[in-house]
Order: C-alpha cells, then sequence, then structure tokens
C-alpha cells in the first residue's frame, strides 16, 4: 500500500502530517511511504531524515496525490482534492462542518475521507485524538503568549526594591487547551483561575493547584463538549463574568462549540474594566472569538488591553505539534491495516464509522451532510 505526504498549502500552515519517527514504524509494517519534497521544511525536517526513515521523496505533487492514502494537516482544497486517485483515502482535518466545497469536491472525486476532528472521543480512540494533541500545544503557547504580551512579571519576586505580587491568570473553557494554559501559567508562578459551564471540570482546575470560578451555570454536552447557553443563562454568565474578569492580569479564552459560533464570554465593558496593560488571548478567533473585541488572526489593543487572537497556534509549534499528530495518524492507520499490512476498513468498528466523511461517492457524517445541505 502506498502512503501520501503532500506540502501543506494553507496559509501560516507550518506542520507535516508524518514525521521521519513514524514512517520508519510503517515502513517497517510494508508500507511504501512518498513524501512531497519540501513538505517538512517548515517544521524543520529535511528530505534527507524522510529518505533515512525509508521514505521516497518527489517532486511530484502528482504521485504523492495518486497514493492509495493521501495523509494531510489542514483541511484540501478542491483543486487538491481533485488530485486523488480513484478509491483513494484521504485522512486529515477535513472541517467537516464548515467546509462545504472539501466536502462536495470529496464526495464528486468519490474518495473515502476519514476527519481527524470526527474521531469519537473513546478510551479506545484517545492514541488517535488529534484535537487533544493540538489543544495541548495551543494551551501551552497561549500561556507563553500571554506572559509576552502583558509586559509583567508573571511570578511573585522578593527583591531588595521590594516585593513584586504573582501576575493573576483566569482561563476560560475548560478542556485540553485550558488544562495545558492552566498548567503553564502555574508553572511560571501565576496565580491562576479557571471556569467552564461544566461544573464537573471543577475537580481538574482545582488539582491543577488553580481556584475555581463558579458562577451557577451547568451546561454539560455530548462528548465532552459544552451545549449551547440559554439566552437566560447566556446573559447570567456575562454579567458574572463581566465583573469577575476586571481582576485579571491575563485572560486565555477556549471555548467553542462545534460547528456554532464560539461563545461571547468577554464583553466590551468588561475589557474596559481590565487593568491598563492587561492580555486577552482568544483561542476561539477561527469561530468568531470568545472576545466581543476580537479581531480574529489579529493582535489589537482596545481600552488599553492586548487582545490576541491566533488563528493556528499550534502551528507555531510545528515540531512538537507534527510529531504528536503523526502518532495520531499512526494510530489510526493501524486500524485501517490487516496483519499483512493490507488496507481492510472494517466500518463496523465505532472510530472507523464515525470519523469516515464520504464514502463511495457520498456524504455519510451527518454533520457534514447539514453542512452541504445548507445554503
Amino acid at each position: 500500500m502506498r502512503l501520501g505526504v503532500p506540502e501543506e498549502t494553507a496559509p501560516g500552515e507550518r506542520r507535516v502530517a508524518l514525521v521521519p519517527e513514524v514512517v520508519k514504524k510503517l515502513t517497517g509494517k510494508g508500507l511504501e511511504v512518498i513524501v512531497q519534497s519540501g513538505a517538512g521544511a517548515a517544521a524543520l525536517i529535511p528530505d534527507a531524515q524522510f529518505t533515512e526513515a525509508g521514505a521516497t521523496v518527489t517532486t511530484d505533487a502528482g504521485e504523492v496525490w495518486g497514493a492509495d492514502v493521501v495523509v494531510k494537516v489542514a483541511p484540501p482544497t478542491p483543486q487538491e482534492v481533485a488530485q486523488l486517485g480513484a478509491g483513494s483515502v484521504l485522512v486529515g482535518f477535513l472541517a467537516p462542518l464548515t467546509a462545504k466545497d472539501t466536502l462536495v469536491a470529496l464526495r464528486d472525486a468519490k474518495a473515502t475521507a476519514f476527519a481527524m476532528e470526527a474521531i469519537p472521543r473513546i478510551s479506545r480512540a484517545q492514541a488517535m485524538d488529534a484535537l487533544s494533541s493540538q489543544s495541548n500545544v495551543a494551551g501551552y503557547k497561549a500561556a507563553l503568549l500571554g506572559a509576552q504580551e502583558m509586559g509583567r512579571f508573571y511570578p511573585m519576586l522578593m527583591t531588595a526594591a521590594g516585593t513584586i505580587p504573582p501576575a493573576r491568570v483566569l482561563v476560560l473553557g475548560i478542556g485540553v487547551a485550558g488544562l495545558q494554559a492552566l498548567a503553564t501559567a502555574r508553572r511560571l508562578g501565576a496565580k491562576t483561575a479557571g471556569y467552564d459551564v461544566r461544573p464537573e471540570t471543577a475537580e481538574q482546575v482545582r488539582s491543577l493547584g488553580a481556584d475555581w470560578l463558579d458562577l451557577g451555570i451547568d451546561a454539560a454536552g455530548e462528548g465532552g463538549y459544552a451545549r449551547e447557553l440559554t439566552d437566560e443563562e447566556r446573559a447570567q454568565q456575562q454579567q458574572a463574568l463581566t465583573e469577575q474578569t476586571k481582576g485579571f492580569d491575563v485572560v486565555i479564552t477556549t471555548a467553542l462549540v462545534p460547528g456554532r459560533p464560539a461563545p461571547r464570554l468577554v464583553t466590551a465593558e468588561a475589557v474596559e474594566g481590565m487593568k491598563p496593560g492587561s492580555v486577552i488571548v482568544d483561542l476561539a478567533g477561527e469561530t468568531g472569538g470568545n472576545c466581543e473585541l476580537t479581531e480574529p488572526g489579529q493582535t489589537v489593543v482596545k481600552h488599553d488591553v492586548t487582545i490576541v487572537s491566533p488563528l493556528n497556534l499550534a502551528a507555531e509549534m510545528p515540531q512538537h505539534a507534527s510529531q504528536l499528530y503523526a502518532r495520531n495518524i499512526q494510530s489510526l492507520l493501524e486500524l485501517f491495516l490487516d496483519e499483512e499490512g493490507n488496507m481492510s476498513l472494517d466500518f463496523e468498528d465505532e472510530i472507523i464509522a464515525g470519523a469516515c466523511v464520504t464514502k463511495d461517492g457520498e456524504i455519510v457524517h451527518e454533520g457534514a451532510k447539514k453542512t452541504v445541505e445548507a445554503t
């Protein structure tokens, strides 16, 4: 079986779908891996390392896209999808709830496509959970961005010139990214607090030495995500958060609802009430942002508060992000293969069925169907 690794073409995407460590393991199982020349350059992985790991490096993009299985990071363009061979398999982040053009192209190409973000969040699939692996990277980087932009110390310092109190950092949204942001900020010496509409996350927050911000709202949803709040709950949350955020030096927001605009957690009033020099790091910019004054993809200053909204933070740490993602891909591919290393897709398997977006010229993922049907 031939496995293709194309160069990523999305703006700002520096990751690569496979790294030499994983290539070596896959070629050891009898797979032929074809890597497009330069695919790992942005992640500081030269072509020679792929060659040493047993891959074939080529400048011919068509040869890579013509492989039996193609693995990517960012969603492909319709033009890239058109290069897929008949009956081929595509694996990567495919944005099944938003990328209508890509879904239509995959359907028309009669490709079987698996979305990494659609892998069921069950215990057996943890090694394949790319959302979590990349969120870990984003949460770590978000805490560093807060420290970099604030212009003040994170830790308490006791010096001959006097004592400097620790910075106060609030994390809104306690998923993988939020927990990593809390842990990193605390390691840097900040006094931390966390909030989520799912009260069961309070124990996780406290386990990291952070305070739990209890606003009295329970919005636990399916798949580890929060459900959308009612209008009454949203108003209650915003009023309480507006008052609470004014006392923090750094606010990191990570709250997302799949397929919907990001919930507004930080109002313009809250920003105006924060201390001059405070920082908001908004990780929900790709779906509009958690802060009312966020400008997705930009760093802006409003009311003397710096608001940072990176759109693909994991790609800013491409080496480790690629390494983790490649291991996720490896785990999923191993589920695709039989003992002889041949493709054997069992659509009775919960993971394979759940991650499949298109099959035999048909869109099979329910969320993707709604995306394509929407006008």
